[in-house]
């Protein structure tokens, strides 16, 4: 088998430049929920030295000395441009596995009588001139190393240029290559297995891959002996022709200023359901149980500290975003306390099953009106004409209390009063 490792470069950013032209070769970064932390940054950016993750007001000073531009995360863009890259890919392979939003396996296997380089330079080209969107193509024999061979077309090294493909060097070409490449570029290597093997001395791809797997299954575990075998070319993990039912969907934010009144933290809670129910009828499921928590700053200790989370069994499975609403509001009510500032809340729908088609078993006391026909139209409505368009009264309609997104471009490709205008 051999894999190539599709994924988009700066994936956030370079959204961002294909309807705003004018951010190419400027330094760009998007930030996080209620515009608090770098999520993304260009090159640009990078070379200036703003870190992954940093707090604006920490570089905010450095933006109008090197003209850096901030925006706030647009994820219905986001989104929407990656679901065009994903259709786009699928056509090089009948075997996609989509990894992440920026990224995809596509199988190999029945191409082999192609220059896979030249092949993976046309996907390039057709994502950008289709999409708009820079990716880079890492070929190998297993998933893990066709994952380095992508970082290495994004690093360029090795003379990559946009494709690396490992199956073209030779056994000594690669154990140079991977003597140069830090261990913790090692697909499944986190930042704490990085440091606990590096006190073994193991610092860098090479290094791991001629490490002894069964001293280190024994110390750390069976998928650290794995990724050593996939990096010597024993395939251990398949390709996945769909992304696995969740088991539990969360959806959470945190607020644009502090919200004491009950009835914010509803209508807060009311949305959070609307997208978690929105998502489990999308993959077939229905939930068992719904849970909500609410909590203060916990960095603001200066401030009453109050966190708290109720779970609620549900007598039917749905997918119901009006059921699910009652039963949230009900476990909001039993957990809220007046005096204090909440900063955050969140649903999650747990227990999930198969059983979004409507075969669910019901109960034979069940009062529960059968709403999915409405959940069919309201679906619909959402995604023709974007989220939210019709929702339950309970998530009002003012949003005092949502995030910060004071930066945030339009939603050129999801609603209809955003789209991108060309002027003569």
């Amino acid at each position: 088998m051999t894999f190539a490792l599709v994924d988009a470069n700066n994936m956030y950013v370079s959204c961002e430049r294909v309807f705003n032209p004018k951010l190419e070769n400027r330094p760009v970064v998007v930030l996080s929920n209620n515009d608090g932390m770098a999520v993304a940054r260009s090159a640009e950016a990078r070379a200036l030295g703003i870190k992954m993750a940093e707090p604006w007001f920490k570089w905010k000073h450095l933006a109008k000395q090197h003209g850096i531009v901030a925006l706030s995360s647009n994820y219905a863009l986001y989104a929407d441009m990656s679901n065009r890259m994903m259709k786009v890919l699928a056509q090089f392979s009948p075997d996609q596995e989509v990894y992440s939003i920026d990224e995809c396996f596509l199988g190999m296997d029945g191409f082999k009588h192609l220059d896979l380089v030249a092949y993976s330079h046309e996907i390039r080209r057709r994502v950008k001139q289709w999409v708009g969107l820079p990716v880079c193509v890492g070929l190998a024999e297993t998933k893990t190393l066709a994952k380095l061979a992508n970082h290495c077309a994004k690093k360029n090294l090795a003379g990559a240029g946009g494709v690396c493909d490992f199956g073209r060097m030779t056994q000594d070409e690669l154990s140079k290559l991977f003597a140069t490449i830090d261990v913790s570029e090692v697909w499944g290597v986190g930042r704490a297995l990085t440091q606990k093997v590096g006190a073994r001395g193991i610092t860098t791809v090479e290094s791991l891959r001629t490490a002894d797997p069964k001293t280190l299954r024994r110390e750390f575990s069976v998928t650290l002996e794995r990724t050593i075998a996939e990096l010597n070319g024993t395939q251990c993990v398949d390709l996945e022709d769909a992304n696995p039912t969740r088991q539990q969907i969360i959806s959470s934010r945190s607020f644009g200023a502090p919200v004491t009144e009950l009835e914010q933290l509803r209508e807060a809670v009311a949305s959070y359901i609307g997208i978690a129910a929105a998502k489990a009828r999308a993959q077939g499921s229905v939930a068992g149980m719904v849970q909500v928590y609410i909590r203060t700053n916990v960095f603001k200790p200066e401030s009453p500290q109050y966190q708290q989370t109720q779970t609620v069994p549900l007598p039917e499975s749905t997918s119901d975003t009006l059921q699910l609403t009652k039963a949230a509001l009900w476990a909001l009510k039993r957990i809220y306390k007046l005096g204090y500032a909440y900063h955050k809340a969140g649903v999650a729908l747990l227990n999930l099953t198969d059983g979004g088609d409507g075969t669910v078993q019901k109960d034979m006391f069940s009062t529960a009106k059968d709403n999915t026909k409405l959940m069919a139209v309201m679906d619909r409505i959402n995604a023709t004409y974007g989220r939210g368009t019709l929702r339950s009264a309970a998530e009002g309609s003012s949003k005092e209390w949502a995030m910060k997104r004071e930066r945030m471009s339009p939603c050129y490709t999801t609603r209809w009063d955003e789209l991108p205008v060309v002027k003569a």
